[in-house]
C-alpha cells in the first residue's frame, strides 16, 4: 500500500467497525459472518447474520419492516412476499435451541426488534487447557 505523507489508510473522523457485537448471551462475528452462544456457533446463512446484525446495532428498538428490507436487503419497496418473516422464523429456531429464540420480538406495530441487553455476554474465550475449562 503506498500511503504517501499526512494521509492516512481509511477516512479521518469515521468510526472503526467493531468485529464483534455482543447482545444478550449472543455474540456476532463480523470477520465470521456468525454467531455464538457461549463456545457454539449458530451456523448463520449470509441474510440472517446480516439481519441479526442490524437488529443487534440497536437493541431494543423497533426496527419496521420496510427499515429492514431497505437496509438488509438493500430494496425500497416491499416486494410482497414473506421473506422477512421466513428469515425470522429461522433465526428464531436457531436462537431457540439456546433457549433464546424469545429474545427476536415481532412488535404489535409491526417489525421486529432484539430483547436483551447490549454489551458483554458470559461468552469468552478460553484456551485449551486453561483452568477455567476444568470446573
Amino acid at each position: 500500500m503506498n500511503i504517501e505523507r499526512g494521509q492516512h489508510p481509511w477516512p479521518r473522523g469515521e468510526e472503526m467497525i467493531s468485529r464483534f457485537i455482543e447482545v444478550g448471551d449472543v455474540t456476532l462475528d463480523l470477520f465470521h459472518r456468525d454467531g455464538r452462544v457461549e463456545d457454539c456457533w449458530l451456523h448463520l446463512h449470509p441474510r440472517e447474520f446480516e439481519l441479526l446484525w442490524r437488529l443487534a446495532q440497536s437493541p431494543g428498538e423497533r426496527l419496521s419492516r420496510q427499515q429492514l428490507l431497505a437496509e438488509v436487503w438493500r430494496i425500497e419497496q416491499d416486494p410482497g412476499t414473506n421473506s422477512l418473516a421466513v428469515h425470522v422464523a429461522r433465526l428464531r429456531s436457531k436462537l431457540d435451541q439456546f433457549g433464546l429464540g424469545n429474545m427476536l420480538v415481532t412488535h404489535r406495530e409491526g417489525g421486529y426488534l432484539l430483547d436483551a441487553p447490549p454489551g458483554p455476554s458470559t461468552f469468552r474465550f478460553h484456551r485449551v487447557g486453561s483452568a477455567s475449562q476444568s470446573r
